[in-house]
């Protein structure tokens, strides 16, 4: 049975978050930094896994590779960010390249194919960090993937509607009571859970709930949950602890965009792709 749940901690704030601002030692490399793996992209959605790695790029990661959930890759190079490393997923889950935290789910779709990459990613990734989003959460909630995921820190990242369908509820019910649902997901897969919208909700079942403070309406666009899934696999493929690394990429994500409507950038017609390069900023205290 499902414990009641308890009462937000302290709010996620810039202040609480010391390790998204650390400076960099100068004797470091790309390895140092991690490599982040995206699994996601099928046909007509290879955005949605592009604005994923860009914005794990762009928030620190040293190496970032994408598997698009296609039979070969739409592209060879990203003409806006050459340096990811593009490929298909078949051909990125076949190779150990070193992957310190996993996406999965960005504009993967709900057919076969996105069904049996991600449940050969559950088997292959050996307790790292995973972050699943999007249609990984719609094939979780109908069955077509199981939660054998294994060992190792999870995030689930629904919106209101995929959390409902993740509990068999609907979504104006989930908006009913924000934390409670999120703590049922949280305590139901064992895992991170940041149920999204105004006031996200961040929680973990042996670290309790706590509420973000940033963002504002520029969000409400398409793509921005896909920048957030490539934030949060960005910082933990870095190395940051749990605690700061999932409310740091949830705060980071919100101040992207209040930074961007402060400088006159929305919030009506704000773009998805605009937020990662706020958030370097920001994090190189800018």
């Amino acid at each position: 049975m499902n414990t009641p749940a308890p009462t937000a901690g302290a709010p996620i704030d810039r202040a609480s978050l010391p390790a998204l601002f650390a400076p960099r030692e100068a004797d470091t490399h790309k390895g140092s930094f991690g490599t982040v793996g995206v699994v996601g992209g099928g046909h007509g959605m290879t955005g949605a896994a592009l604005l994923a790695a860009r914005a794990a790029l762009l928030t620190g990661a040293g190496k970032v590779l994408v598997g698009f959930a296609q039979e070969t890759s739409p592209m060879a190079c990203d003409p806006h960010q050459p340096e990811l490393m593009l490929r298909d997923a078949r051909s990125l889950l076949d190779t150990d390249w070193g992957v310190t935290a996993w996406v999965a789910g960005c504009g993967i779709g709900t057919d076969a194919l996105a069904a049996n990459a991600l449940s050969e990613l559950f088997v292959l990734r050996h307790q790292t960090p995973l972050v699943l989003d999007a249609d990984g959460l719609n094939l979780l909630a109908c069955g077509g993937i199981q939660p054998n995921w294994g060992a190792g820190p999870v995030v689930l990242t629904p919106h209101p509607a995929e959390a409902g369908r993740l509990l068999g509820i609907p979504a104006a019910q989930v908006q009913a009571d924000r934390a409670g649902a999120a703590w049922k997901l949280a305590q139901r897969y064992q895992c991170w859970v940041v149920l999204k919208g105004a006031g996200t909700v961040v929680c973990h079942p042996s670290r309790g709930i706590r509420i973000n403070t940033s963002g504002n309406p520029g969000l409400a666009t398409a793509g921005t949950g896909d920048v957030l899934a490539g934030m949060l696999g960005s910082l933990l493929a870095q190395n940051l602890l749990e605690d700061q690394a999932v409310p740091g990429a949830v705060w980071l994500h919100g101040a992207a965009a209040d930074a961007l409507v402060a400088a006159g950038v929305g919030p009506i017609g704000l773009t998805a792709s605009e937020l990662p390069n706020a958030a370097r900023a920001l994090r190189n205290g800018r």
